[in-house]
């Protein structure tokens, strides 16, 4: 018994069990022995963890000005993509000329002693029918080996822990397939402009909005936006299977990242917003542009939202990500409602000297001020010029109009069934061609023409009659208003800031 030392079997407890007071410690290891232990736990620990790779598009037309920095923007992540594509399409600019600069490969050794590689391709594919769509396309096809694709805008620049961020969010749950960015417009270059300034403002607080109101529906985000999204490549080919497509985007709808949404939702995956990401995109700077693109997202919403076939987008009006669409446009007919009916009523008033002022009409505009200024609050890079387009109501009432007008012209497009590149008309307006963003003013116009005509062919007593039933008409819909307004006031927002 070379390891156990005991007493005569006579002083033993238990002459099967031996009493644990004489059982010595097992000896060390020899000093051979030991290092080997050690070496071994150390190649253990040294073993490669599995990272997930990132592949990532960058369709680009025409970026000359932004595309630089969107580059510069990656390749300073905390966590780069392990390779980037510029599918450069369509373009007429010098896009190729400054993008070469970044072809290559990238390498950084960060603090931490870890070393981060990447890959910048720059591809021109010249013309493309499919546009963006193509471009999105094309990229897949260089990125489908990867674990997510990152799809990114040539105008849009993030920040530094964005894609650190959206990674951690994606791996951390299987059934995400797709994860947005918060979405904001950097306004520094255009604080000094007037108008490029309003339209930004106004801009910077519709995204904030839309953004909060996805926060507060569990992170649950109606739109993976193509400006920075992350996709698991595994949803998409489900998204694919699916519908019968060869690639994940197809070129039916005018808004092909709400489209591939829907799909992603439907094929059973979740699609969320992210906590942290944050990303700038490129704003609108002049009513004509500003005009096209909200249109294009407008009518591609609606043909989304509408039942029934549409060439070869189907509706699908109970799809989940659509009924933040049906609220904002219910909302949207409501604005538009009270707005003409108090004009009206108040200038048929007037007319005939029958107007009194009360002080209980002073109610919604204040509650929506101080919803504004809520908004405004939530943002995380909010500045100065946020918090006056929030209190100062005439820009943020010009704005509604403004969007009231996108409306009006993407429901008569829908409407009139008539088939139109909206991409191109986007395009065009960009470029300063085009007055298609006059036709609402030019339709408002002609209605207080007409209004005004057929009210002075009234006699005295049907003008009052209106009058007698419309205010009232007027003041239960604007309390059902301001009650919604008041809820999402009081709403707790639950610590976020978008």
């Amino acid at each position: 018994m070379s390891e156990l030392e005991a007493r005569p079997d006579s002083s033993r407890p238990n002459a099967q069990q031996p009493d644990s007071r004489y059982i010595q410690t097992q000896p060390l290891l020899a000093p051979e022995l030991e290092a080997y232990a050690n070496e071994f736990i150390d190649s253990v620990n040294s073993l490669p963890e599995y990272r997930a790779t990132i592949g990532c598009i960058i369709p680009a037309y025409n970026e000359e000005e932004s595309l630089p920095a969107v580059l510069a923007s990656l390749l300073e992540q905390t966590r780069m993509p392990d390779v980037i594509h510029v599918v450069i399409n369509n373009t007429t600019d010098r896009s190729v000329d400054v993008a070469a600069p970044y072809a290559g490969p990238h390498s950084r050794v960060d603090e931490d002693g870890y070393e981060q590689f990447t890959e910048v391709f720059i591809h021109d594919i010249g013309k493309n029918p499919d546009k963006k769509v193509g471009a999105l396309n094309y990229g897949f096809t260089l990125v489908e080996g990867y674990d997510y694709l990152l799809g990114v805008d040539g105008d849009t620049v993030a920040d530094p822990t964005a894609i650190e961020s959206l990674e951690a969010e994606i791996v951390s749950d299987s059934r995400i397939g797709g994860i947005s960015a918060i979405f904001s417009i950097d306004d520094e270059p255009f604080k000094k402009q007037l108008v490029p300034a309003f339209l930004i403002a106004g801009q910077r607080t519709q995204f904030a909005a839309f953004n909060m109101q996805n926060m507060l529906r569990g992170r649950n985000m109606a739109v993976l936006g193509g400006q920075y999204s992350i996709f698991s490549v595994q949803a998409l080919r489900d998204a694919m299977e699916q519908n019968h497509q060869s690639t994940p985007w197809v070129k039916d709808s005018e808004v092909e990242d709400s489209l591939l949404s829907l799909q992603i939702k439907s094929a059973g995956y979740l699609t969320k917003i992210s906590a942290r990401a944050r990303a700038d995109v490129g704003g609108m700077t002049t009513v004509r542009s500003l005009d096209a693109q909200q249109v294009k997202w407008n009518y591609g919403a609606i043909e989304l939202m509408w039942p029934g076939q549409r060439g070869d987008t189907k509706g699908q009006p109970l799809h989940p990500n659509l009924r933040l669409r049906w609220l904002e446009n219910a909302e949207m007919l409501l604005n538009m409602v009270t707005r003409i009916l108090f004009v009206v009523l108040l200038a048929g008033s007037l007319s005939i000297h029958a107007f009194v002022f009360s002080p209980v009409w002073l109610i919604p505009p204040l509650i929506a001020i101080f919803l504004n200024l809520r908004i405004a609050l939530s943002m995380k890079k909010r500045n100065v010029r946020d918090i006056l387009f929030a209190v100062l109501i005439f820009p943020a009432e010009f704005y509604m109009w403004i969007r009231m007008g996108h409306f009006i012209r993407a429901w008569s497009k829908f409407a009139s069934n008539k088939k139109v590149d909206n991409w191109a008309e986007q395009a065009k307006a960009e470029r300063g061609s085009g007055n298609a963003h006059l036709a609402p003013l030019l339709f408002v116009l002609a209605a207080i023409i007409a209004i005004v005509a057929a009210w002075t062919q009234l006699s005295p007593v049907v003008q009052s009659t209106i009058l007698w039933a419309g205010w009232p008409v007027l003041g239960v819909i604007t309390v059902l208003q301001t009650l919604s307004m008041f809820g999402k006031l009081i709403r707790r927002q639950r610590g976020y800031r978008v």
